[in-house]
């Protein structure tokens, strides 16, 4: 069963900073534990200022391993990817595993990097868009219904094509962070906590959810 906490703060910089905050204790945990703490990461703008701040840590980057959460087919470099801004924004010491979207055959592709994931990600962090989707689970798309692979492709979103973690991966996770910001995910946050499975963020069951959000976006949600 899914536990979800809600934290809601000032505005977008407090968010990415508290999301620093959580993916610093939840690395240097998992360090002491095992020696290793493995992270998936969505793109967007909160959690590059994320990464910004979390770069000031003192940590064992060394120990870090990141994944991407999901990536736009895109080439090298290309703005739309959401690699070329978290690599600028990333401590280059860590351990980090790019998407293979410029492979000619992305079916093999993302087959590799499948199997290239940690059995169960400490932590994965998620975002959440003004259509409920989540990673590149988009409403509509076949990949929402992919039970049999851990990293599919979507069909075309918002001009390209996507590579994606699937819910089997998300669900397995020891934790997931969501990092809601802006007034446009206010109709959307009130189901993603209630767990809505009519919209994929809804759909994500990995036992312990916490949403971070900013005043904008927790608008409607009550109490």
């Amino acid at each position: 069963m899914s536990t979800r906490t809600l934290e809601v703060l000032p505005d977008a910089a407090a968010v990415a900073r508290r999301g620093a905050d959580e993916v610093a204790a939840a690395a240097s945990a998992a360090i002491a534990a095992r020696g290793r703490f493995t992270f998936a990461v969505s793109g967007g703008h909160t959690p590059w200022a994320m990464f910004r701040s979390l770069a000031g840590e003192d940590l064992a980057w060394e120990a870090i391993g990141i994944w991407q959460v999901d990536e736009r087919v895109a080439p090298e470099g290309d703005p739309d990817r959401n690699l070329t801004s978290l690599v600028e924004a990333m401590h280059e010491a860590v351990d980090l595993h790019p998407m293979p979207v410029t492979d000619n055959d992305l079916e093999a592709a993302a087959d590799r990097y499948a199997a290239s994931l940690p059995g169960a990600f400490d932590l994965v962090h998620l975002g959440m868009g003004d259509d409920g989707h989540t990673a590149s689970l988009v409403p509509g798309d076949p990949v929402v219904e992919m039970v049999d692979r851990d990293v599919g492709l979507t069909l075309e979103y918002r001009g390209r094509r996507r590579m994606t973690l699937t819910y089997r991966v998300l669900d397995r996770s020891g934790r997931v962070l969501w990092l809601v910001t802006g007034e446009d995910k206010a109709p959307m946050l009130p189901r993603l906590l209630a767990g809505d499975p009519t919209i994929p963020a809804g759909r994500v069951s990995a036992r312990e959810q916490h949403v971070v959000a900013d005043r904008a976006a927790a608008a409607l949600v009550a109490g």
